[in-house]
């Protein structure tokens, strides 16, 4: 396979998107955000300058997340994203048309895998590979998929929380929920409205999650100052929350991630399942980074748990490594 023929991982994410070039790994990591001007309808800015402009745009621009819960919901603004990153990640050496391999969230239909496929062969691809995100992650996370063995992956991205037990290079059981990273922020949002009268934004909710988020008590609680509007003056107002605040706000959400993992396990074949057990759950994805995770999935299921080395590159990595999986090349896979 000559390198001049660049392959191409592309985690389509709903919060961000990655790409890993073949002999790079990941060059790039932007978030999914495009913001055009609505009376020309010209692009912009996409990614990192696109976010920056989320809830504070002038009526004539809007920034959108073209992708929401895993799935494309606008397509043609999509398929210009796609088509963004592809030339940035390539720079001007793209004389051959790339193999793409694009990642989706497991439980889609196939509807959504073509509209997927459409946009990266209108992007320019030479041949796209449709690949499910647990796989991608258990492959990014460097295990061997193709053996006889039970492996439970649990990605957590921004807009889906995939959930299976891969074995012989294939789900075994699997589910998607549309419960993951996006959740989190807007069950802070609804925590702060509903308990301090506090109206703040997504950015806002994100920059606290990361903060001082949490899903289990932490042995010192942490405080941050966070500003909004207060609902009853309607003036801008600043207040300190602490983590165990944060710990109620996300209790919902994490129990329902939790829940998913004991419905797949409830499924699972018993020597796969004790596999999993033998082996641990690995989490992946963006939304494994939240703070006592691992803690809350160990006490609920008894099962020991562990985050992927590097969970926001995991599944970019393994969609990149899956063309060479499927050409055969299984020396890369191997680690």
């Amino acid at each position: 396979m000559p390198f001049n023929s660049a392959d191409i991982g592309i985690d389509l994410g709903t919060a961000s998107i990655l790409v890993y070039v073949k002999g790079k790994g990941v060059v790039l990591k932007e978030p999914s955000v495009v913001a055009f001007d609505r009376d020309t309808n010209k692009i912009k800015a996409i990614g990192e300058e696109a976010r920056l402009m989320l809830g504070r745009t002038p009526g004539n621009i809007v920034a959108v997340r073209p992708l929401r819960q895993g799935v494309i919901s606008d397509y043609t603004v999509t398929e210009k994203m796609i088509k963004y990153f592809i030339q940035k990640a390539l720079g001007k050496r793209t004389y051959r048309k790339p193999r793409i391999s694009v990642c989706v969230p497991s439980g889609v239909t196939e509807v959504e895998k073509r509209a997927v496929e459409d946009a990266a062969y209108a992007a320019g691809a030479r041949e796209v590979y449709i690949i499910e995100e647990p796989i991608a992650a258990a492959i990014g996370a460097g295990i061997d998929i193709s053996r006889p063995c039970g492996n439970m992956i649990v990605d957590i991205g921004g807009g889906t929380a995939d959930i299976a037990v891969i074995s012989l290079g294939g789900s075994v059981v699997s589910t998607s929920i549309k419960i993951a990273g996006d959740d989190f922020d807007e069950a802070i949002v609804r925590f702060m409205r509903k308990k301090h009268n506090l109206l703040i934004g997504e950015r806002t909710a994100e920059d606290v999650k990361m903060n001082i988020g949490t899903c289990y008590p932490l042995p010192e609680p942490e405080t941050m100052e966070v500003r909004g509007r207060n609902l009853v003056t309607g003036l801008p107002k600043t207040i300190e929350v602490s983590s165990e605040e944060m710990e109620e706000a996300l209790r919902e959400p994490t129990a329902n991630i939790v829940e998913a993992v004991h419905g797949v396990l409830e499924k699972t074949p018993p020597e796969l399942a004790a596999d999993v057990a033998d082996r641990g759950i690995i989490l992946t994805g963006g939304g494994a980074l939240l703070r006592g995770l691992e803690e809350l999935m160990e006490d609920k299921t008894g099962i020991n748990t562990m985050t992927a080395e590097d969970p926001m590159t995991c599944v970019a990595i393994g969609t990149g490594r899956y063309v060479e999986f499927m050409a055969g090349d299984t020396s890369t896979v191997k680690e």
